[in-house]
């Protein structure tokens, strides 16, 4: 016992170690083998005419785009890849035009730096493309480019289109299969999140089902911008995709059913996996749902919202502005997001992320152009993939950098020690990037580990400094992480004194302002104006969640305040799914609340969001996160709830409420 003891006072902390366990994802084969053919092709190319050097920046150009290829649909692979392509042609143009000029290669890559910290809180495409703008510009800063100027910037947008190809290879025949398949996936979660009502793996079936939701409203609302009006196919699955919601409602209102009744028929399970296979291949066909008769309110909700989502999807073409269509007409969505952009470019968030970055790569040039050491544009190189917005956490991005590098440079010393130089390279560099889509998924260490042995190889082909490379890379990508802990990270207290207090305090009142809309109204009235707020505020509880998460990998303080209060925000969801599932019954047939009830459970939670901001502490910190509550339990407080239990319709909501204040305080009512 001791000695377990003393182990585990030495084991080093969860937080430090929790991006180094692989997460659980399928093998992308498809994406397995275009790596290795779009990387090793280009290669074998430039060695056959003599000229490794610019066929390896084709396939660096590959590489590039392999990493960013990350969406579904056909379409929008089409923005993520070509379009951060051409911000990396402008970006390798801009590092080789001041190659070797010292000062000026500072001021350009600070100068580059600023304005792609900028543009990547913009969206996801903008995000790479600036990425791959500084990224290609420190690359062109740090190699010996091939002459005239516009040769390597053709030479890697060649590589990208090299992989737009093989992706799109196969859009005439699979057209509009990922948008389908996306939909009926989403169905699928919401029949297992069914059959998982009133078992303890009801409120993680919730957060599946709300992921597949986020993924597949980005999806489709993606298209719309641009197509919706031309597109019946597109419609048909918005029209799909909106009409499952009110099953997933009627699913939160079956966890209020007695216990006696039991589990829920799996007849009802059954029938959206039925309607997931209707959407997948496009049938305009109406299933036979064989639904048992409804016994009480969840049933006849369940019932109802089935018999709906299979009228939904029996319509060849549904009208794409109907009253299921709850998203927005695409013009204003349109307009929406042209003006998110220009909030996101003058935000004093977005120009105090520029500056950081620009810092970290200014010192970082500094540090190579003037100290007597190597010239490397590995420094930099870090830097740019440590401080990116949307990866994580810079500490943890920084610490998982180090490990994932001086994994790949194990990789990379047989490699570049044993193997020959010249036509081996060619099937080194195939098996090798076929660890990149397969390690990417598993998290960032391991995506680094496989990225660096398949950089070091082709840049070999360009510097000719072989397995020399090893050990300064090693030291280059230290120092890069040191330069971000410190001048990206310790150096700005926002990084560190973390803000998920106030984002806790903003989401528990926006609960308070759905609890008022939910019971505002008489049943049935204003439905639409409530759907939309609820699946609005379960988006953002899922950014809250993701914040918390990604607040889980920092140091203590940070870390510590996020394992603390990340009971709350469980509880939080818990009494959005109650409102949803009481409001439901509602409509079915239990009796409405009074509404002195109602407002007295929404000046609780107004009031616990204003202790928040004031800086309120949770009664119990926990000491480790578990998949509910972090100590494991069902409960939101470690507990299975309040031992005074109210009475009346009202009577799960007042039950999570409570449970919520419990956390905030050790006597929220006494």
């Amino acid at each position: 016992m001791a000695r377990s003891e003393r182990a585990g006072r030495l084991a080093p902390p969860s937080w430090l170690t929790a991006g180094l366990r692989p997460h659980s994802a399928p093998i992308p084969w498809a994406a397995v083998a275009r790596a290795a053919v779009a990387l090793s092709a280009p290669l074998a190319v430039g060695m056959a005419a003599g000229n490794p050097g610019q066929g390896a920046l084709v396939s660096m150009g590959a590489l590039s785009a392999v990493i960013g290829d990350t969406a579904d649909a056909y379409r929008m692979r089409l923005f993520n890849i070509a379009v951060p392509q051409l911000f990396g042609a402008l970006g390798v143009t801009l590092g080789s035009l001041v190659y070797g000029q010292g000062w000026t290669a500072v001021a350009v890559l600070t100068v580059t730096a600023l304005v792609s910290g900028m543009i990547s809180s913009i969206g996801a495409v903008a995000s790479a493309s600036g990425l791959l703008l500084l990224l290609n510009a420190v690359v062109g800063a740090g190699l010996p480019m091939p002459s005239p100027w516009w040769k390597p910037p053709l030479l890697l947008a060649l590589g990208g289109l090299v992989v737009l190809l093989l992706t799109l290879f196969a859009w005439p025949l699979r057209g509009g299969v990922p948008e389908r398949t996306a939909v009926a996936a989403t169905y699928r979660t919401v029949a297992d999140f069914l059959q998982a009502a009133g078992t303890p793996v009801h409120d993680e079936r919730r957060q599946a089902v709300t992921h597949s939701l986020n993924e597949s409203y980005d999806l489709l609302l993606a298209h719309r911008t641009r197509r919706h009006g031309r597109s019946p196919g597109l419609a048909r699955l918005i029209a799909q995709l909106n009409s499952v919601i009110p099953v997933v409602e009627a699913g939160s209102a079956a966890k209020l059913r007695p216990p006696s009744l039991g589990p829920l028929p799996q007849a009802y399970p059954a029938a959206v996996r039925e309607l997931a296979a209707t959407v997948e291949q496009g049938r305009p066909d109406t299933p036979a749902l064989d639904l048992p008769p409804p016994t009480g309110p969840s049933e006849r909700a369940i019932d109802q919202a089935l018999r709906y989502a299979a009228a939904v999807a029996a319509e060849p073409a549904p009208d794409p502005f109907g009253p299921a269509d709850r998203i927005g007409r695409p013009a204003a969505f349109r307009v929406r997001a042209r003006r998110t952009a220009r909030a996101a470019l003058v935000s004093g968030a977005s120009w105090r992320y520029g500056l950081r970055l620009a810092l970290c790569i200014g010192l970082a040039q500094v540090l190579v152009s003037t100290l007597p050491v190597p010239r490397s544009y590995w420094v930099a190189l870090t830097v740019t993939f440590v401080m990116k917005p949307d990866f994580g956490s810079v500490f943890s991005r920084a610490v998982l950098r180090a490990f994932g590098t001086a994994a790949g440079l194990l990789i990379a010393i047989p490699v570049l020690a044993e193997v020959p130089r010249g036509w081996w390279d060619v099937p080194m560099t195939a098996l090798l990037a076929m660890l990149i889509p397969a390690f990417s998924a598993k998290g960032y260490a391991f995506q680094t580990a496989a990225i660096t042995p398949v950089i070091l190889i082709l840049s070999d082909q360009i510097n000719h400094q072989g397995f020399q490379l090893v050990l300064p890379r090693l030291l280059d990508s230290l120092l890069g992480c040191a330069i971000s802990l410190i001048a990206g990270y310790l150096l700005w207290p926002e990084s560190w004194h973390t803000r998920i207090g106030d984002r806790l305090a903003d989401a528990v009142a926006d609960t308070a302002s759905y609890v008022t809309l939910a019971f505002a109204a008489a049943p049935g009235r204003d439905q639409a104006v409530r759907l939309r707020n609820r699946r609005r505020l379960y988006r953002d509880l899922s950014t809250v969640r993701s914040e918390f998460q990604r607040a889980l990998t920092e140091p203590p303080p940070t870390g510590a305040l996020a394992a603390a209060w990340w009971p709350l925000v469980i509880a939080v969801e818990r009494i959005v799914e109650a409102t949803t599932a009481t409001r439901v019954r509602i409509d079915h047939g239990d009796p409405a609340p009074p509404a002195a009830e109602v407002a007295a459970i929404t000046r609780e939670l107004n009031e616990l969001a204003d202790a928040l901001h004031a800086g309120a502490e949770p009664a119990a910190p926990p000491t480790q996160a578990g998949p509910d509550g972090p100590d494991g339990s069902d409960g939101p407080d470690g507990s299975d709830g309040p031992e005074e239990q109210p009475d009346g319709v009202l009577a799960p909501l007042h039950q999570e409420v409570r449970a919520a204040l419990a956390i905030a305080a050790p006597d929220p009512l006494g």
